[in-house]
């Protein structure tokens, strides 16, 4: 599959009017397979390390939300129990009714 794209025409036309060829291309030296193989490590542990921030921030949310939620829970129940409470002694059965 290299060699088919190698051997296309590159579109650039001299002042003739005619199409120049490919340039030839260098071999890779051996610094270049070096820095080609160290970018893509470097770009995947960049990846991962993006992917733990998000777990880490995710689990931040969750640890702060969880207390507001128990401690709304708990303000709801209580505030249900109280109301159920009164009217039993006042031999009413519970009603929840929302005022605006």
């Amino acid at each position: 599959m290299d060699q088919q794209f190698r051997n296309r025409p590159v579109i650039d036309m001299t002042p003739e009017g005619e199409f120049r060829g490919p340039t030839p291309r260098r071999p890779a030296s051996p610094l270049d397979k070096v820095l080609s193989r160290l970018g893509g490590v470097a770009a995947l542990v960049a990846l991962v390390a993006g992917g733990i921030v998000v777990a880490g921030v995710a689990i931040a949310f969750f640890a702060i939300a969880l207390p507001v939620a128990v401690l709304a829970g708990a303000i709801a129940f209580g505030s249900l129990w109280w109301r159920m409470r009164r009217a039993g002694r006042q031999g009413l059965g519970f009603v929840h009714v929302m005022r605006r």
